[in-house]
């Protein structure tokens, strides 16, 4: 006998949110019981654009759809600040929780949430959706093969013209994103990070605690790892040259995930040659392209979600803890951003 649909509700239908929604309404293993955003409008258009019908509740009433007990699990798709009232609504009501990166702002609240879902013996996933992205998870597969050689160092670049937020800065914005391909490619994280950024369109926005300069529009970060590997992170979201870009380099070759290219993934090769005229002259240069399959990475996360309702297993890849030590990072970086680049070591 087949296993009944996870009964769902969906808190906050903003530019993801709205995705999440879409995924979770396309798969057969879920059924959407409400819609929770503070805004009438908000709620009229995803109604309109889904064609949902009464039995999705549409409400500005959280408290209410929490304590609903036909619901299994939540999907939280709210500004970063109001996670940890949420989650630990949630978790504390006996109920499953997919939360957008990140965790929460506070290393301390995400230690806790994770504590609840074992006690509670629920499931928390957080949505770190590169991680489910076919060309990520290639890449992990090409360097598990060590089809790189030695690893040496690598670097990213993450920029755009928008979209800004008023909330967190580029930093916990955009950073997670290449921190956490760089943690799964590498299987480590980072023992020091340092950070320098810049601040022009926000001076006075932002939790104070956490952002005293305001929101940081550019950042540049430096990630050392265990291993001796380092990385270097190009963060900026008032750049008109949109770049998605993320390399590993070895002694045997450099990997390059580059989202806005036709073939995302390639490895290339060459080496150095001694010649008469130069000692180190390039040799043998080749650029192999790497064939990875077809998938959205959302809709990966929505299945892995249910997958880990359904086999009552904490998920592999994207668990509680895993979300927690990349807040533990970001937050490390923080203290570097406004400590003038200071070398911050993380406590494991």
């Amino acid at each position: 006998m087949s296993q009944p649909p996870f009964r769902l509700a969906v808190f906050g239908v903003g530019r993801w949110g709205v995705n999440l929604l879409r995924s979770f309404l396309a798969l057969p293993e879920a059924e959407v019981m409400a819609v929770v955003d503070p805004r009438p409008a908000q709620l009229a258009q995803v109604q309109q654009r889904f064609e949902l019908g009464d039995q999705v509740e549409l409400t500005a009433d959280w408290q209410a759809i929490m304590a609903r007990a036909d619901i299994d699990g939540v999907v939280i798709a709210t500004p970063a600040a109001t996670h940890y009232d949420l989650i630990s609504s949630a978790l504390t009501q006996g109920k499953h929780v997919l939360a957008e990166k990140p965790l929460t702002l506070d290393v301390a609240e995400c230690e806790t949430l994770c504590q609840l879902a074992e006690t509670h013996k629920r499931q928390l996933v957080i949505d770190h959706t590169y991680l489910f992205h076919p060309v990520v998870e290639k890449g992990r597969s090409l360097l598990a093969e060590k089809q790189l050689g030695q690893l040496r160092y690598g670097y990213a670049t993450r920029t755009n013209l928008g979209p800004v937020r008023q909330d967190v800065d580029a930093l916990w914005d955009l950073a997670i994103h290449d921190i956490a391909i760089f943690n799964d490619w590498l299987g480590e994280t980072p023992a020091t990070v340092q950070a320098q950024g810049q601040v022009w369109l926000q001076p006075d926005k932002g939790d104070r605690a956490l952002f005293p300069q305001g929101l940081a529009d550019v950042v540049w970060i430096n990630l050392t790892y265990p291993s001796g590997f380092q990385a270097t992170v190009h963060l900026c979201w008032a750049n008109p040259d949109k770049q998605r870009r993320l390399c590993i380099v070895g002694d045997r070759g450099t990997l390059v995930m580059d989202e806005l290219q036709a073939e995302p993934l390639v490895v290339q090769r060459g080496q150095f040659q001694a010649t008469d005229s130069h000692p180190f002259q390039p040799a043998d240069l080749t650029c192999k392209v790497v064939e990875v399959a077809s998938a959205e990475p959302l809709k990966q996360v929505c299945k892995h979600f249910l997958k880990c309702l359904q086999i009552q297993s904490n998920s592999k890849y994207s668990s509680g803890q895993v979300g927690t030590n990349l807040v533990k990072i970001l937050a490390a970086i923080s203290n570097s951003l406004v400590s003038n680049g200071a070398r911050i070591r993380i406590e494991t």
